[in-house]
């Protein structure tokens, strides 16, 4: 690996800087982040940095789409890519038939891998291989991009004024370019049984963290905080950063995930949670599916709880669905939220609620958007 391009739309900042500083501090690896001049698709920011992406003259180049958890079988990728080079290579994985609906499917040749046929969320059943959304591709797959910009460009200048046109800097890798070379032995797939799913809401994210500790037990097994002797209890799996202060008759787990420089006070129950950075958990609190923004404070005796929406656990292929927030005009029960430095005072109960930053809450709230 040469470098790491992150590519979006949205204006940089300082947290972003932050980041990128100590990645490349972390990874020894240069880390940049190229800003669309406006939002161009799953494809298009890959055709405008073109130039950039192949200086150098790499072998070839991933692409991963910012939305997924994995554990991102690379490494395997690379090796099926120089086995056998082609222009695109997928990332699959399979899904119950329900659900692939909501996917990228891919039909494939069992013997070859090659894609024979590929369709963006179909109305009806296609295939139970859909795209993960992790993408090896060689400098060739650049040249169909450019087909389709010079297409974009075309039918731009037969447009009318409308202002329908999105743009020819506009491209969608999924139906402009697989769909449409699919079966043309450009494009292949690299099926992989490992974890996958994609955080499409916050609900997603408590299940991606899930993901990641259990890869965590397999793979980084000191990561994971350990049950001693005068310390919390740990039960499952349970990360603590090693700034955080946890007072030993806290009950951590399963599935918690405790960032930089959070204070958990005596007595606190945690579980299936996410505590940012600076967030404070006093005495005897109880946060179940939850996720605690930077900086909040959670009062003495206080409950905060959402409800889980997990995949169901007795089917294999199962992957979380990306619910809506709301159903006729009324919020789904779902995971609690707190924005950053919320405070939650003592005995308040938080049910299936959102908590938007910077808020001081005085009551209790069931199923509410807190603004």
């Amino acid at each position: 690996m040469q470098e790491i391009l992150l590519i979006g739309f949205y204006q940089p900042d300082e947290p972003l800087t932050r980041f990128l500083e100590a990645a490349q501090q972390e990874f020894n690896l240069p880390v940049r982040y190229l800003q669309e001049f406006a939002p161009l698709g799953t494809g298009g920011g890959l055709y405008h940095f073109r130039d950039q992406i192949l200086a150098g003259g790499p072998e070839a180049f991933f692409v991963l789409n910012a939305d997924v958890c994995s554990d991102f079988p690379l490494s395997a990728m690379l090796d099926a890519y120089r086995h056998q080079p082609h222009p695109f290579l997928l990332l699959g994985t399979t899904a119950n038939r329900t659900q692939s609906l909501n996917y990228g499917c891919i039909v494939e040749n069992p013997q070859t891998h090659e894609v024979l046929h590929y369709v963006e969320k179909p109305s009806t059943f296609v295939s139970d291989i859909i795209n993960c959304g992790i993408y090896l591709f060689s400098p060739e797959a650049l040249k169909p991009l450019r087909d389709v910009f010079q297409r974009n460009q075309q039918d731009g200048q037969l447009e009318d004024s409308s202002g329908l046109w999105p743009g020819a800097g506009t491209i969608r890798l999924e139906q402009d370019v697989f769909s449409a070379l699919a079966g043309q032995g450009q494009i292949y797939v690299h099926l992989t049984d490992g974890i996958w799913s994609q955080i499409k809401s916050a609900g997603s994210a408590l299940y991606a963290s899930r993901l990641y500790l259990g890869q965590y037990q397999l793979t980084h097994p000191e990561r994971l905080a350990k049950h001693t002797p005068g310390g919390p209890r740990i039960r499952g799996n349970v990360y603590i950063h090693p700034t955080a202060k946890v007072a030993p008759s806290a009950v951590l787990g399963p599935n918690v995930s405790i960032g930089e420089g959070v204070t958990v006070g005596e007595g606190v129950r945690l579980r299936e949670s996410i505590v940012l950075h600076g967030a404070t958990l006093q005495e005897h609190t109880c946060v179940l599916h939850t996720i605690v923004g930077w900086g909040s404070t959670v009062g003495r005796w206080a409950r905060v709880e959402g409800t889980p929406n997990d995949p169901n656990p007795n089917d294999p292929r199962a992957h979380m669905d990306s619910e809506s927030l709301f159903k006729d005009g009324k919020l789904l029960p779902a995971i609690t939220i707190l924005g950053c430095r919320v405070r939650i005072p003592a005995e308040v109960l938080i049910l299936n609620s959102i908590v938007l930053p910077h808020k001081e809450l005085s009551r209790s709230f069931t199923n509410q958007i807190i603004l």
